[in-house]
């Protein structure tokens, strides 16, 4: 290697290295403020799909996991009055038109639902997006409901022959949505035992 060469080398080495350990120690800076930043989005949609009157507990951090169909632990945040579980929230999913959609839903302890809310999702907007409840009260409209009210056969949108409403040019969304909210009522019936269980 010719002394050019060599000392291009070193340079190009020295510039990778002091770019890498300002790399590190920005990760470093930051990491406290992204994992406080997360803690405050999940409180952000836990706090839309259980009452503040159902609990006195800090609901981020009395969390049980618990194993769906696939196997895969699914984190129930827990809702609790003087020591009472009270309701719980937790992560379910649909697939739509353009991919997952990520829900937060709340059940109360006797399987109703106390509220949803889209948490991820790329729907096409003006048509799927309409269950942001910032574009549409659509996904307001489950608030109260449960397996059995209305029957098992109705959670299906209008379309296939169920009671809820699919927006117009859109029907794939809705039908995401109200599948994974029948199957998340569904897992909390199969493991209400546990999700209600005081220690």
């Amino acid at each position: 290697m010719n002394r050019p060469t060599y000392i291009h080398a070193v340079v190009l080495g020295l510039f990778c290295l002091g770019f890498g350990l300002m790399l590190a120690l920005l990760d470093l800076v930051t990491e406290e403020d992204i994992a406080l930043r997360m803690v405050e989005d999940k409180q952000s949609s836990l706090a839309k799909v259980i009452p503040a009157n159902l609990f006195d507990n800090n609901l981020v951090e009395d969390v049980l996991k618990v194993s769906d169909p696939s196997g895969a632990e699914v984190e129930v945040y827990r809702a609790k009055r003087a020591g009472k579980v009270t309701g719980v929230a937790y992560e379910i999913k649909g697939s739509g038109y353009a991919g997952a959609i990520r829900l937060m839903l709340g059940v109360d302890a006797e399987g109703r639902v106390l509220g949803v809310r889209a948490i991820a999702f790329k729907e096409t907007p003006g048509l799927g997006d309409k269950i942001d409840e910032k574009k549409s009260d659509w996904i307001t409209k489950f608030t109260g409901l449960k397996l059995g009210a209305p029957p098992k056969e109705k959670w299906k949108v209008k379309k296939d022959g169920g009671q809820f409403d699919q927006f117009s040019g859109a029907t794939i969304t809705p039908r995401a949505v109200v599948g994974a909210i029948r199957g998340g009522l569904e897992f909390f019936d199969t493991h209400k035992a546990k999700m209600l269980e005081t220690h």
